[in-house]
């Protein structure tokens, strides 16, 4: 099975491969850091042994990762800690965040077995983290033949990915019985991996890290600064779309006009792409809206604070937007993506809305929905959307008491399910002892 894997990878990779030319053409996608995909990482200075690699695949693990990695910084100081992703943009935010603390940041080897035993040969670790579930086969079988330790952790298994993997059950089970834990988040991931074949004495809850991920105040300099440069005061309300896709901009646009054409002049939308390949599509889509807009990535100019709308083409500062903002609204849920982390503005007590395709997250919607502490659109028809987004935020702009409400019970809820990062670390800690004997 693992040669049939192999070879329909290669395939794969032979028919998407102009489709990677191309976005390597356009926006640099995956040629960045193409040595080190292929397994050639540059051996650091002064990588003390044990190494921890922890590997996280985009911007969301990396952000989910910071508790974790400072939590096993502070506790095992003599272990270098190593840490990989798979996306660009990845990459970029844990270069800054991990910046002088992280022995190495480097790209993620594409899962063919010459590249993986090449970057396991140069990085030399002796216990491999995997946040959420990322399951690259040779990667995990190269591992468990080197006796290297693997651990899945904040594991999380949706049902989509969990219906993919059903259909290869057989060689999953293999896959999976690799890893030496999987620390899932909720009873229902834990459920579903035991499903895929993993011992359950392997297997184990201890809630989700970007609860902790997501409790500190975010409130910062650069929070101030967007505030200044862009006019983002209190004497005015700040509609934030976040994490959005396609077609969610223009939607949010028509709203936003409707708003504006029902008089609420003082409202300002400050729209966050998902996707920075996606930075100059939405800025065309600008151009055309009528409305004066500015970009972050911009120099700053007066003209800024009458922008109506605020483009954010920058990585790692939405969080730095949410104290902000008085509707927050979380993208990838009109456009059936399955949602993103809603997390993060409920620590910083922002209102949240929600389109209805959440499933990517739907332990924690459920959650929140209990709870009384988010609205979720529901499902509708063509141009009803607008209609329906438009009337939920005039209705929260106008109750201010329980648009503070819904973001005061979001709060509440994080800080109530803090603590999965302890308790991690808590069931990793045999493993990490056992290296310093080892």
């Amino acid at each position: 099975m693992y040669l049939i894997y192999s070879l329909l990878l290669g395939l794969g990779f032979l028919i998407m491969l102009p489709k990677f030319m191309l976005d390597a053409w356009r926006h640099g996608k995956y040629s960045s850091g193409l040595t080190e995909r292929l397994g050639f990482l540059t051996k650091a200075d002064k990588v003390k042994q044990p190494v921890i690699w922890l590997h996280c695949v985009s911007v969301g693990e990396v952000q989910a990762a910071r508790p974790l990695f400072q939590a096993i910084r502070q506790r095992f100081p003599e272990y270098s800690v190593v840490v990989s992703t798979v996306t660009v943009t990845g990459q970029n935010l844990a270069r800054a965040v991990f910046e002088g603390e992280a022995a190495q940041v480097f790209y993620f080897p594409v899962d063919w077995r010459w590249a993986v035993r090449r970057a396991l040969n140069i990085a030399k670790p002796s216990i491999v983290l995997i946040m959420e579930t990322e399951l690259w086969p040779n990667f995990l079988y190269e591992c468990r033949n080197r006796q290297i330790t693997t651990a899945i952790v904040n594991g999380r298994l949706s049902m989509k990915s969990f219906g993919r993997y059903e259909l290869v059950r057989a060689f999953i089970s293999r896959v999976v019985n690799c890893l030496d834990l999987a620390v899932m988040q909720t009873e229902l991931d834990a459920e579903r991996v035991r499903k895929l074949g993993l011992e359950p004495k392997r297997v184990v809850v201890a809630g989700n890290m970007k609860f902790d991920a997501g409790s500190a105040d975010p409130a910062n300099a650069v929070t101030t600064e967007l505030a200044t440069r862009f006019n983002l005061a209190s004497d005015c309300s700040v509609l934030l779309a976040a994490s959005t896709h396609d077609p969610e901009e223009r939607v949010l646009l028509e709203a936003f006009a409707a708003l504006r054409r029902a008089g609420r002049n003082d409202l300002r939308l400050v729209i966050a792409p998902r996707h920075p390949e996606r930075f100059a599509t939405v800025a065309t889509l600008l151009d055309q809206s009528g409305f004066l807009w500015a970009r972050r990535s911009a120099g700053s100019t007066i003209e800024d604070k009458q922008a109506d709308v605020v483009l954010l083409d920058s990585i790692g500062e939405l969080r730095a937007v949410f104290p902000l903002a008085s509707l927050v609204f979380v993208g990838g849920s009109l456009a059936p993506i399955g949602g993103h982390n809603v997390l993060e503005p409920a620590a910083a007590g922002a209102c949240i809305v929600t389109g209805p395709h959440t499933h990517n997250f739907e332990e924690i919607i459920r959650a929140f929905k209990t709870r009384e502490a988010l609205v979720q659109i529901h499902p509708q028809q063509n141009g009803a959307m607008t209609m329906m987004l438009t009337k939920t935020f005039d209705d929260l702009l106008q109750d201010t008491k329980h648009r503070q409400e819904l973001g005061a019970r979001g709060k509440t809820l994080v800080e109530e399910n803090r603590g999965a990062t302890l308790r991690t670390i808590e069931l990793l800690m045999p493993m990490l002892n056992e290296l310093s004997k080892a």
